[in-house]
């Protein structure tokens, strides 16, 4: 099954991207993102999509202007993640064909987002923003409107998040940090998945 969950891998370099994606994809987590202030991130990219194709939607992290989303696609990525709503950027993505993410935080920036083309919303920072504030917002977004949040999320707090009506969950620290090996990825990712077929059931 795919879950919608996201690891973001941010500081991970080229050469430990194979690796920590075997691992994550064997977890059941397909969804993989590298943050664009990370070393050499198309690289890294650019290898997720030439050893993994069809096994996971591959993309980037941290993305803030139209350049680098065109850079982006040309590693043949499918996925663009931002911390903030910029309707260039989201435009730009779906223009190419990728799916776009942005981080929203307000109703109005989560309304900019959808009207400018977004896939789904990035609830950033999802620890500011509280199960209670996605709540509130679920009331006036559009019915299977796609919403992950993002920043200070796990499985401790995976019940409360389904329970506001969170679609599925970014997770950057929780799953790695930079210099982590494939064999603690592993298990953070095993964790993780546990946690989240408990909470939203297995398919």
């Amino acid at each position: 099954m795919s879950r919608p969950i996201i690891a973001i891998l941010r500081g991970v370099k080229p050469e430990e991207i194979d690796d920590i994606a075997a691992v994550l994809l064997d977890a059941g987590i397909d969804r993989i993102e590298v943050p664009l202030n990370s070393p050499d991130p198309l690289d890294s990219i650019a290898r997720l999509v030439r050893g993994f194709a069809g096994r996971g939607s591959f993309g980037a992290g941290t993305v803030l202007d139209v350049a680098s989303v065109n850079a982006v696609a040309e590693t043949g990525a499918q996925m663009i993640v931002s911390p903030d709503c910029n309707p260039d950027v989201i435009a730009r993505t779906k223009l190419l064909g990728l799916q776009s993410y942005p981080g929203v935080a307000t109703a109005t920036e989560a309304f900019a987002a959808l009207r400018a083309g977004a896939t789904g919303l990035k609830l950033f920072p999802a620890f500011l923003i509280g199960p209670a504030g996605l709540s509130a917002l679920r009331a006036v977004l559009p019915a299977g409107t796609e919403t992950y949040a993002v920043g200070g999320v796990g499985p401790e707090n995976f019940t409360e998040w389904h329970a506001a009506g969170a679609t599925g969950f970014g997770i950057g620290s929780g799953i790695y940090k930079p210099g982590w090996s494939a064999e603690e990825v592993a298990q953070k990712a095993a964790a993780i998945v546990d946690a989240f077929d408990a909470v939203y059931g297995a398919t």
